[in-house]
């Protein structure tokens, strides 16, 4: 009989009850890869940021290092941003949406991000959320990405708590919409290994 491999890098899958808040932090060089390998950071100096899943501020704060402005919200009082629900909200007049939404929420925050954002979107989601038939007929078809680009190296991402130390058997990938160009295929990019050039000491609490 086989033995079952319960190391924490194969456990630490991301299955969460459909009333969680689904508090993952994002490590803040996931972040920054984002900014560094799929979007100019150059281009977007002068542009505004929605953050609406910030949680504790672990991506809201990379952002700011890039954006004129971020503004940063979440359904929970975290002690970081505003509380305020992104799928109700009627605010817009943002550039950019970028978040780590509630996986299960995943659809709900795309189309809402590219209802409200005029230059684009971008979610940071597990590579699965590319897969099924009943999302493609209610998100992609529709909503075609520009680009989806997927990690090499892994994202470890831990419940409640950002851990410089966790490890992960889970894929990630942001997917990238743009509202400001006709977007006729969807380009599919690699996001080098980048995590020891893109952390800094001082993300970690």
């Amino acid at each position: 009989m086989g033995v079952q491999n319960k190391s924490h890098a194969v456990m630490a899958q991301r299955f969460e009850a459909r009333n969680s808040l689904d508090d993952f932090p994002t490590p803040p060089w996931a972040t920054r890869a984002l900014m560094t390998h799929i979007l100019n950071g150059d281009e977007i100096r002068r542009d505004s940021c929605w953050e609406p899943a910030c949680g504790r501020g672990f991506m809201a704060k990379p952002l700011n290092e890039y954006f004129r402005y971020v503004y940063a919200s979440d359904v929970h009082d975290y002690g970081y941003g505003q509380e305020e629900d992104f799928t109700a909200s009627s605010r817009g007049n943002f550039d950019w949406v970028i978040t780590n939404p509630p996986f299960r929420l995943g659809e709900q925050f795309a189309l809402k991000g590219i209802e409200s954002a005029k230059q684009g979107v971008a979610l940071l989601t597990r590579t699965t959320f590319i897969e099924s038939v009943g999302r493609f007929e209610r998100l992609f078809r529709k909503h075609r990405p520009y680009v989806v680009a997927q990690f090499v190296e892994r994202v470890p991402m831990v419940k409640g708590r950002l851990d410089r130390k966790a490890s992960t058997a889970t894929g990630y990938a942001w997917i990238v919409w743009r509202n400001d160009m006709q977007v006729s295929e969807t380009k599919m990019r690699w996001i080098p290994p980048c995590r020891k050039s893109l952390e800094k000491a001082d993300d970690y609490p």
